[in-house]
């Protein structure tokens, strides 16, 4: 469990931080409908729920347009919605 904000930092390094853009993919409807039926806070929906993200892979600067390809290769939708960078603080920032 943990949704995104508490499964994200198990793979990053310490002193780094995830910005995540939520612009960045279509958040499946039934996410709007459970949040609003069971009067859900934001930051809990991602930590409780993917919110429509399946499966996050981190991956080098250099490194995304091939996998990306790869991905596509085997039939998988992919899509960048973030970046890691340097920071303290809050390690998930999703905006």
């Amino acid at each position: 469990g943990g949704g995104l904000t508490e499964n994200l930092p198990r793979v990053m390094p310490e002193g780094t931080r995830a910005i995540i853009d939520s612009t960045r993919w279509q958040r499946p409807p039934v996410f709007d409908w459970l949040q609003e039926k069971g009067n859900v806070a934001e930051d809990e929906m991602y930590r409780t729920f993917n919110c429509g993200i399946g499966m996050v892979l981190c991956v080098g600067e250099t490194d995304v347009e091939r996998s990306l390809a790869l991905l596509a290769e085997q039939g998988e939708s992919a899509s960048v919605i973030g970046r890691i960078e340097t920071g303290e603080g809050e390690q998930v920032v999703i905006g």
